[in-house]
């Protein structure tokens, strides 16, 4: 079997969400016997205009298109599959609800982008998606199609050795006592506004890992905090390695207001760190208050939960064990198999929604 995993844009997202995810799917894949071309295109324009000139078309031969973003490039790989009975997957890594609050003026485009995401994903054979949230989500569109919840996933393996980056991290940016953290792209959306603040009203060091912008497509609140941050907030920036940010933090903070999955969080867990969370109903399928995390309503709720788990280390610690073994329910082995178990049943007509 020859799959088309595609994300376009790819060296634009490989800092996202999004390009973790793919990254992981084709790691998934990667256990299986499925082979995989990254690409609908041939590899360069030669040999485009080559394959034409032979009565060829300008795409490459797949049995399945998988596709990871909504862009003009999956409308073509979308729009050859539908003309050459070629099975379209169609994976949902964005939505209107977890657009907004992300960019400058994404809570304003985000309306018109909803009806877009009913027309495209409308179009899929089957659409995938991380959890049973996002699904309820498209149904509401509603988009016209099956659509199967499929965890994103953990790559679990490419976090070892993540304490040996303690010491390092730490003194780099200047980082002391159980500090609380965050992974990822710096978003309004992703509890930014929270996490500053709660900082404000703790002694704890906050340090977040990860891109922000700064320039045109910067909303303001993000321009705000990362110019004007709290004494003991650190934002990182990019950082050369992720495990790093995994080894210098001990209570992974993650006041989002909307998610999908959230990989991030999966990962903390997986280093057996202990996880505060935002009570959204994504969550809910996921993790279970008091056992492999804290979840939190409000902001006083979010202090209490710190100051609790800076006095009681023998619970952060048990957070944190029980937070590996969900994490591992989540492994790439797993999602591997469910890609090929969909894979194969679109390809002898017995999926069902």
């Amino acid at each position: 079997m020859r799959v088309l995993n595609y994300l376009e844009l790819a060296s634009q997202l490989d800092r996202s969400g999004i390009g973790t995810a793919t990254d992981q799917q084709r790691a998934a894949l990667a256990t299986t016997d499925v082979e995989v071309v990254t690409s609908p295109w041939p590899d360069s324009p030669v040999d485009a205009a080559a394959a034409l000139a032979n009565g060829g078309g300008v795409f490459r031969d797949y049995d399945i298109a998988h596709c990871n973003l909504i862009g003009p490039g999956s409308v073509a790989v979308a729009r050859h599959a539908k003309r050459n009975d070629i099975p379209l997957v169609l994976h949902s890594h964005v939505t209107r609800e977890d657009f907004a609050e992300s960019f400058r003026g994404s809570n304003a485009v985000a309306p018109a982008l909803g009806k877009y995401l009913k027309w495209f994903y409308s179009q899929a054979d089957v659409v995938l998606c991380p959890s049973e949230y996002t699904k309820g989500v498209l149904e509401s569109y509603p988009v016209d199609a099956p659509i199967r919840p499929m965890s994103n996933g953990v790559d679990i393996d490419s976090l070892d050795g993540f304490e040996d980056f303690r010491d390092e991290y730490r003194e780099k940016y200047d980082l002391d006592g159980m500090t609380v953290f965050a992974v990822g792209n710096v978003f309004e959306r992703k509890g930014l506004t929270t996490f500053c603040t709660l900082a404000q009203e703790t002694d704890f060091d906050f340090a977040w890992f990860g891109p922000y912008d700064t320039g045109p497509h910067a909303s303001k609140t993000v321009k705000h905090w990362v110019e004007n941050p709290p004494e003991n907030v650190t934002f990182t920036g990019w950082i050369d390695d992720i495990r790093g940010a995994f080894g210098a933090g001990d209570v992974y903070l993650f006041p989002t207001k909307n998610e999908n999955q959230g990989i991030a969080v999966l990962e903390a867990m997986a280093c057996g760190k202990a996880v505060v969370i935002r009570d959204i109903p994504v969550f809910e399928e996921f993790y279970t208050h008091g056992h492999d995390c804290l979840k939190c309503s409000t902001k006083e709720e979010f202090r209490r939960a710190l100051e609790l788990l800076e006095r009681d280390p023998d619970l952060r610690r048990r957070l944190g064990e029980n937070a590996k073994e969900t994490a591992a329910e989540h492994s790439l082995d797993r999602v591997g198999d469910r890609l090929v178990e969909t894979y194969e049943e679109l390809l002898d007509g017995t999926l069902a929604n």
